[in-house]
Formats: structure tokens, C-alpha cells, sequence
């Protein structure tokens, strides 16, 4: 090592560049798993498959739905003949009342959606 030459030191220099960059490519190779999606910027491989579900199953879900639906239809009955009779219990004084508040109440509520339609307009203006 006393006297290296200068190609001796070009050819050390050359080999240890080469070796950098063969480092350097294996860098980011987890992150650029499939090429295609560096291409395209999603994969080509994402077909979705579709299948069909056995007759059974079928049967079950759309019993299920309809179960459902007659409950959901049940319920709403139910609320509906609740309120009816939680007026119906009241004395005269207090359905005149009660009345009265469901007026105010839905006046209100139609002001503040005609407010907030109008705010709406507005914004969409800008």
C-alpha cells in the first residue's frame, strides 16, 4: 500500500461505486411490490369475483328482511297507538295544551329549515 498507482486506485474506486449502487437498488425493494401499480397507480389483478349464494341462504336472508320489515311496521304501529292514547288519557285542559305545543313546535321547526335553506342559498351564491 505504499505506492498505489493511480489506476490501481481508479479500479478500487470503480468497484466500490458498483457496489453502492447495487445497495442502493435492493433499498425500496418492500415498497414497489407490483411494478403495475407504480405504472398505473392500481393493480391490474383486482377482479372481483362474483358468486352466487346457495338457494338456502337466499331463502333465509329475504326471510330475515321480511321478518324485519314486519317488526320495523309493528313498532311504528305501536308508537303511533301510544301517542294516540297518551293524548287520549289527558284531561281536556291538558290536550288543549298539548296540541297547542305540537303547533308551536312544528312552526318552529319549519322556520329554522326555511332559515337554514335560505342560509344554504346563500353560501352556494359565494
Amino acid at each position: 500500500m505504499k505506492d498505489l498507482s493511480l489506476k490501481e486506485l481508479f479500479l478500487i474506486f470503480l468497484i466500490m461505486s458498483c457496489a453502492v449502487s447495487v445497495c442502493e437498488a435492493q433499498r425500496y425493494k418492500r415498497s414497489i411490490r407490483n411494478p403495475e401499480r407504480e405504472l398505473f397507480d392500481k393493480s391490474l389483478n383486482n377482479k372481483t369475483v362474483k358468486y352466487r349464494e346457495s338457494a338456502s341462504v337466499e331463502r333465509a336472508k329475504k326471510k330475515q328482511a321480511a321478518s324485519k320489515k314486519k317488526l320495523d311496521k309493528e313498532y311504528k304501529e305501536f308508537v303511533k297507538k301510544s301517542r294516540k292514547r297518551a293524548v287520549e288519557i289527558q284531561s281536556p285542559e291538558v290536550k288543549a295544551r298539548m296540541l297547542e305545543n305540537r303547533k308551536e313546535a312544528d312552526l318552529k321547526y319549519k322556520e329554522k329549515k326555511k332559515n337554514r335553506v335560505e342560509s344554504s342559498k346563500k353560501t352556494r351564491r359565494k
